[in-house]
């Protein structure tokens, strides 16, 4: 074998390496050998058919494993000869082969960096830890007490108010809707508009608040005048359109329309629009005559003469009446409870059922969020039929023995033991997030050295497909409001070089000390793993035994911690007791 170093700069290696032809011959006709041994031919007794017969069966295929094997082995040979590290696995491109010829491929890598161990005894950390205090032990027994509370019923017929609970029937059904976001969810003020609207030829709108106003999600836009996309472009193009929304006046005072633009292959045919009357809180709607020759329409809303701040909620664009459609599953319910003001219903419906008697009928409208958890549902808005059938009142129990009886417990201490002892778990594990953050971020400032461009450009893909994915999903990062791709890249390369030089820093503490994670804790592990999975606890742990690469993304996060252990007993680490608060506030 020859080897002709051709590159070496930086991280960066490249080899030019030559198989003698011999070599590659001999291998063959070794595998060829073997496997006449064994091959059975019709005409010849088995282990006799002659070797020119094996060469013409199966000398392509065995030509093609050992060249494979030779490439392996010279390329493992010289990184082991020459005490290198590859960071990734290495390139290889064939140069130039032939039958009878000599293997000449070329192998591309980067090597690990020399990584200098830092002074750890130099690295001064503070440790924030907090204990539970009576306090916060008493708010959890009340809210233990709220949730297992009684209830009784309300004799007199009167409107349901704040903390009754109404025993209802409903039926929902989805209502059709081209807007993809009824719920309007995604705003950040003062940047960024909510997910699928868009300002048109550049209009200033702003976004100055948003919230929720009698159950309904809403966002506020200020304008000067202009137009607002209240979706992408939608496959309604013929027949009748209705667009509609609940829109407000917060602000100032302007005209205020609907629109629609038919939209053709090289742009915007028309926009069709219609001036809404004064309007207040309610439904604001307008129907249009679609011209049936664009291939999309879009929803608009126009503004001229503002300034003027608009509150926007619930908008749907459609074709026909607004009817709803079947009931969907799970949308229906007899007798449920519901808590007036509570939170177990989606946003909004418990909210406009205040006031509600026994024995009357009410309908209410209501927007699924964007991430709920049916993809049937969220973002669709939807009809509530209710019928209120009583009311009881709730009946807190009091924190007592009793209590704790009723939920498993020998009396109210050993309940208060488990909740200090909680308490004290996710304050210690709060205290070890931020004290691990500092001391990564003091690592960061020592570490200096050259990183391998491939784990980096690594990284950052995965970074950014995954921005990408929360885009399409409806939930970019509000940090990223208002910034253009070239300097969120920019910014999520530097945070992939830091992922990757901690990593490789941590990687050499943990190799250069010794640390080693168990074949306990590897199991210890696996077990948590397969919990999370009922019924299939030991496909579970099969799994992670037959697929090691899966199993290093159990051991890696234990390595890590390990490591971090190890040099927090080097640092300098001073304790200080503070509130809870503090601790959650860093």
């Amino acid at each position: 074998m020859q080897v002709t170093e051709v590159a070496n700069e930086g991280l960066k290696r490249a080899f030019s390496i030559t198989v003698s032809a011999t070599s590659i011959a001999a291998d063959r006709d070794k595998r060829l050998s073997a496997l006449a041994k064994d091959m059975k031919i019709p005409g010849f007794r088995p282990g006799k058919v002659p070797a020119h017969i094996v060469k013409q069966r199966y000398g392509q295929a065995v030509m093609g494993e050992v060249l494979e094997q030779s490439v392996e082995e010279a390329s493992r040979q010289v990184v082991t000869d020459r005490g290198l590290r590859p960071a990734q696995q290495p390139k290889i491109e064939v140069v130039n082969f032939a039958d009878g010829a000599d293997l000449e491929f070329r192998m591309d890598f980067e090597i690990l960096p020399e990584i200098p161990m830092p002074d750890f005894s130099s690295i001064a950390i503070e440790r924030l830890k907090a204990e539970p205090s009576e306090e916060a032990i008493h708010k959890a027994l009340e809210n233990i007490a709220s949730r297992n509370r009684g209830f009784e019923d309300i004799a007199e017929v009167r409107p349901a108010v704040v903390g009754d609970v109404v025993s209802a029937d409903f039926v929902g059904r989805v209502v059709p809707n081209l807007i993809a976001n009824p719920g309007v969810e995604g705003a950040a003020a003062p940047a960024t508009l909510p997910t699928g609207f868009e300002a048109i030829d550049g209009a200033a709108i702003t976004v100055v608040g948003s919230g929720r106003d009698g159950g309904f999600a809403y966002v506020d836009l200020s304008f000067a005048d202009g137009a607002v996309a209240l979706s992408g472009a939608v496959p309604l193009t013929a027949g009748e359109a209705e667009l509609s929304a609940r829109l407000s006046v917060q602000d100032g005072g302007a005209a205020v329309s609907f629109g629609v633009q038919e939209i053709g292959a090289d742009g915007i045919l028309r926009t069709l629009t219609i001036a809404l009357a004064p309007f207040g809180a309610d439904r604001a709607e307008a129907r249009f005559t679609l011209t049936g020759d664009a291939s999309a329409t879009r929803p608009v809303l126009i503004v001229a003469g503002g300034p003027v701040t608009l509150r926007i909620a619930l908008p749907r664009y459609m074709a026909g009446d607004a009817v709803p459609a079947e009931p969907f599953p799970g949308g229906s319910a007899e007798d449920a409870p519901i808590e007036i003001g509570g939170g177990n219903f989606i946003p909004g419906f418990a909210e406009q059922l205040e006031g509600i008697s026994p024995g009357e009928a009410r309908d209410i409208q209501v927007a699924f969020p964007m991430a709920y958890g049916s993809k049937d549902l969220a973002g669709k808005e939807a009809v509530f039929a209710i019928t209120a059938k009583g009311l009881k009142r709730t009946i807190v129990k009091p924190i007592d023995d009793e209590l704790a009886k009723g939920i498993g417990f020998e009396g109210l201490e050993p309940l208060k033991a488990v909740i200090r002892e909680q308490m004290q778990r996710e304050y210690d594990q709060m205290s070890r997030m931020r004290v691990k953050r500092v001391l990564l971020d003091k690592l960061a400032e020592q570490a200096s050295f050259e990183v391998p461009e491939g784990m980096v450009e690594a990284e950052f893909k995965a970074i950014w497909d995954r921005i990408e994915e929360d885009r399409k999903a409806g939930k970019p990062d509000a940090e990223d409001a208002g910034k253009d791709d070239d300097t969120l890249k920019a910014e999520y390369r530097t945070i992939a070089e830091r992922r990757i030089r901690l990593g490789l820093m941590l990687s050499e503490i943990g190799r250069t000390n010794n640390v080693q994670v168990s074949a306990e804790e590897m199991q210890r592990a696996m077990r948590q793993e397969a919990g999370k999975y009922p019924g299939q606890e030991q496909m579970v742990i099969d799994f992670f035994r037959k697929n090691p690469q899966a199993a290093e993304g159990l051991r890696a996060p234990i390595f890590e911690e390990k490591v971090v252990d190890f040099m927090l007993e080097l640092a300098q680490v001073t304790d200080r007791v503070v509130t809870p608060e503090e601790i959650a506030a860093e």
